[in-house]
């Protein structure tokens, strides 16, 4: 047996209407995935318009690239860095406080090889809330990233990442628990009421 491409077909997944993926194909280049600054609001409020569930105080940069916000869930505080690349085939959900650096990856789809006509294999991303995934690092098909995980720059989460451990590498494993810092206390100067 041998790989034969021209039998390859989309098996049961369906991307949407025809008209509402080309209308989003324009918007994403013309204002997502633009080097100009649009202002957030107006890049949440495209999200919304196309079916993204999405959550207050989202930011957004400039070069983000989302394939079908309507498979697409994102919390309150969010950040999508510059050149971050949401290939949600299939569904993705980012809890509240995610940050998703430069240039990371969030890869929903990919080829079954031991079929001869290579079809997709999809499965649902999830982010949990206070996860961070660094700057060129990817996220494949099926991964949970537990809350306040660490996925580090170019590292590749192919399986499920614990809440509150840092992983490292290709493949990501655990290199360290993650400590967070108790913020700072402020005292109310009596005296200047």
């Amino acid at each position: 047996m041998k790989t034969n491409l021209a039998t390859f077909n989309t098996g049961t997944y369906n991307a949407g209407p025809k008209w509402k993926v080309l209308a989003w194909y324009f918007c994403n280049y013309y204002v997502l995935n633009s080097a100009f600054p649009w202002p957030y609001a107006l890049k949440r409020g495209l999200l919304r318009l196309f079916g993204a569930s999405v959550g207050k105080g989202l930011v957004i940069k400039t070069k983000v690239r989302i394939k079908y916000p309507w498979r697409l869930v994102i919390g309150d505080h969010c950040w999508l860095g510059e050149g971050v690349w949401i290939d949600n085939l299939a569904d993705v959900t980012l809890g509240d406080h995610v940050c998703i650096s430069q240039g990371a990856l969030l890869l929903t789809g990919n080829h079954d090889y031991k079929q001869p006509d290579f079809p997709y294999r999809l499965g649902d991303i999830h982010i949990e809330n206070g996860a961070w995934i660094g700057a060129m690092a990817v996220v494949c098909a099926g991964v949970t990233c537990g809350s306040h995980s660490v996925l580090t720059v170019n590292g590749v989460a192919s399986k499920d990442l614990q809440p509150w451990l840092i992983y490292s590498g290709n493949p990501a494993a655990a290199v360290r628990k993650r400590d967070m810092a108790a913020p700072p206390v402020t005292f109310l100067n009596v005296a200047a009421i």
